[in-house]
């Protein structure tokens, strides 16, 4: 393990961790609630400037671990084992004497920054607090120290931004403040409960690259769990793979992911769509779920999902031992080489030619402004949100158009126009060759059955009051059609699911199982368009490849086409055909998948794509990365001529004499190569960063 850390180290430009004490020991920890253990003999240890990755499915254990090393577990938690800080045991000491280790010997980073900062305070006033509470400094001094930490983790205006109250950051600048707090006092360990989750990709990429920035300035060892491999694969230096509660292969990050030698691992690795490679890498999900914590399988926890288990599988739990120097796996088999793996699914069969097929949806021109106004007796419009403005783009029979962006580009807004059938503000809609202007209240309620829609939180957009029965029956009866009962029990066998499950309510089901049942209702009036709305992101990564998979079967058997909504460029990548890119209201790039993610043209997508991780170590860390700067603008004040400008790292290059139509003249989509096109004035100029930014599939 020494040597390979070290490599990573060196490409790094850092010092390898020599041998020597580990800063944080974790030992046989046990964690349990009323009884039920939710962790079970959980160890590792971290040495200084180390990173580990800690991943796995939800409920795994991972964020319980976390919160009971750092002693923040509700006191009704029954907490057992070994949690040693520089040799000093940390289990069972009182919490008024914890606290003088919490924020300046270990600290952590919360998954939701919102409600780690108190609303009612400055930002700056909150770091500041945490340099007083450990260290003897005047309040002058912290507040310094407090816009030293804001520049250091690259927020702008600093000193401003100090006075400002959190609901005033972005969700990126809100994560940047907590790391901030995190490091204040020059901690040994961070521990990161999910940074990145829930934030645009090039968010993403710069909560990692301050991730890595603490790591330099203070030499703290960082434990980061999260569920995105590529995150892992781009930082950490060792990978820690939970199971139902305990570590079940642990290992250097190359050594993991090159050659993983549990089950569970490798179908986490093979579930995870890559944007490097599209549908020539099929998805292969685990099968199942997670076992319920008070109702473990006799054995192997694993097995009931494993595709290689054997009789002696259910025989005892297996331990982790040692499969290579420094690799430790939970698995009988895992000394077998080559390892067994289950057959991949076959690849998709090629769709006709797309200039044969007939345009189902149609969007020329699409604008929606919002009025801003204020006063309550006599109210005023004092500004325009300009949510869309002027977008384009068409769908043709059995197509995907994955439609991305940041969040606020206008993707949902875009879909909600679509979606209402109604003349609007300006620009045309037409579905399957019929203006959704002209249509009367029958015409839309005839084109509403063969448009139907999957929203991103099933859970939200079930009723928890009725069965699944009534709920995919509910359009039938709707729309006066007969033999519901079969129809229902037909279409559960559809999506993979037990027509006996039509008894039951959404909250006795996962969520890949809700899912399910919302693309089932979503097919029952037989379609030929469907929109889905991020229908995989709020999945774990195993959960989701079923459904991707899923998707991709039912477009082909029944002809679908799918308007694909997702900040995923990743699932976008294996799932669609063409890809449009948004960036506050317009389009920046639209073109087959394999040209715009193989030769990006525009800088906006460029640095979108460099942003996404792949969960390929070597890869990873060598490709190149687009850092993005910069907030997006407000859409009530968007700049004059190009909108990306400010952010464009090709603008930034230019010489004067070109910057002037950049800043005066706005792009519109012009063709490049076939149907490929770009809102760019030079995507060809030797100062883009355009080509590099392209991912090639893998060969």
């Amino acid at each position: 393990m020494t040597g390979l850390t070290g490599t990573w180290a060196a490409m790094e430009g850092r010092p390898a961790p020599r041998e020597r004490a580990p800063v944080l020991e974790v030992s046989e920890l046990e964690v349990a609630f009323g009884g039920v253990a939710v962790v079970r003999g959980f160890g590792y240890s971290l040495q200084a400037g180390e990173v580990l990755g800690v991943v796995g499915e939800s409920g795994a254990g991972k964020s319980a671990a976390a919160l009971a090393v750092m002693g923040l577990l509700p006191r009704h938690a029954r907490v057992t084992g070994s949690v040693r800080l520089h040799g000093t045991e940390l289990v069972g000491v009182p919490d008024k004497h914890l606290a003088a280790f919490r924020g300046r010997a270990i600290s952590m980073v919360f998954q939701d920054p919102l409600s780690a900062l108190t609303p009612v305070y400055r930002v700056g006033d909150q770091i500041a607090e945490a340099v007083r509470v450990h260290q003897r400094v005047s309040r002058r001094t912290a507040a310094e120290r407090a816009v030293d930490l804001l520049d250091l983790v690259g927020i702008p205006d600093p000193r401003r931004r100090a006075k400002a109250f959190p609901h005033e950051f972005s969700g990126g600048m809100r994560q940047r403040a907590v790391i901030a707090m995190a490091i204040a006092n020059d901690p040994d360990v961070i521990i990161c409960d999910e940074p990145t989750t829930a934030l645009d990709v090039t968010i993403q990429a710069q909560v990692i690259e301050v991730l890595k920035r603490a790591r330099r300035e203070t030499g703290a060892a960082i434990v980061l769990i999260t569920h995105d491999l590529g995150v892992v694969a781009g930082l950490a230096d060792r990978v820690l793979v939970m199971y139902a509660g305990r570590a079940v292969e642990v290992g250097p990050v190359r050594e993991v992911y090159e050659r993983p030698r549990m089950p569970y691992t490798i179908g986490l690795l093979g579930s995870v769509p890559r944007v490097d490679a599209g549908r020539e890498l099929p998805l292969t999900p685990i099968e199942g779920g997670p076992p319920s914590p008070d109702a473990l399988p006799p054995g192997c926890p694993f097995e009931p999902r494993c595709p290689i288990r054997v009789a002696r599988c259910r025989e005892a739990e297996p331990p982790l031992r040692e499969v290579e120097p420094g690799h430790r796996a939970a698995c009988v088999r895992a000394g077998e080489t080559p390892f067994p793996l289950p057959p991949a699914a076959p690849a998709a069969h090629p769709r006709p030619p797309r200039a044969g097929r007939a345009v189902v949806l149609e969007v020329d021109g699409l604008v929606k402004h919002h009025p801003i106004t204020r006063g309550t007796l006599l109210r005023r419009r004092t500004g325009t949100v300009h949510a869309v403005d002027g977008v384009g783009f068409d769908i043709r029979e059995g197509e995907t158009l994955g439609l991305v962006g940041e969040s606020g580009c206008g993707k949902t807004t875009t879909l909600m126009q679509i979606l209402e059938l109604a003349a609007p503000e300006r620009g045309r809609v037409t579905v399957f060759g019929r203006d959704a202007a002209t249509l009367t209240a029958r015409e839309r309620m005839a084109v509403r059955a063969r448009m139907q829609v999957v929203f991103q939180d099933p859970l939200a957009s079930l009723d928890p009051r009725m069965t699944v029965h009534d709920i995919v029956a509910e359009p039938l009866i709707t729309h006066g059609r007969g033999d519901i009962g079969p129809r229902v029990r037909r279409l559960l066998r559809l999506v993979g699911l037990d027509p006996r499950d039509a008894a039951r309510y959404p909250g006795h089901f996962s969520g890949g199982q809700r899912q399910r049942v919302s693309i089932a209702r979503a097919l029952a009036l037989e379609p030929r368009l469907v929109v889905l709305d991020e229908p995989v992101s709020a999945l774990d990564v195993s959960v989701r490849a079923g459904v991707i998979n899923l998707l991709e079967s039912l477009r082909d058997r029944l002809g679908l086409s799918y308007l694909f909504v997702a900040h995923d460029l990743a699932v976008v990548r294996h799932i669609a055909d063409r890809v449009a890119v948004m960036y506050m209201g317009r389009i920046a790039e639209i073109g087959p998948v394999a040209a715009v993610y193989g030769a990006p043209a525009h800088p906006y997508t460029v640095a979108l794509l460099s942003a996404v991780p792949i969960p390929d170590p070597r890869k990873e860390r060598e490709r190149r990365h687009v850092l993005l700067e910069g907030e997006v603008p407000s859409p009530a004040r968007p700049p004059s001529g190009c909108r990306f400008r400010g952010r464009c790292p090709t603008f930034k290059l230019l010489p004067e004499a070109l910057r002037a139509r950049c800043a005066h003249e706005q792009p519109e989509v012009r063709a490049l190569c076939g149907e490929h096109g770009a809102a760019c004035h030079y995507p060809g100029h030797p100062a883009s960063p355009g080509r590099p930014g392209g991912v090639q599939p893998d060969r």
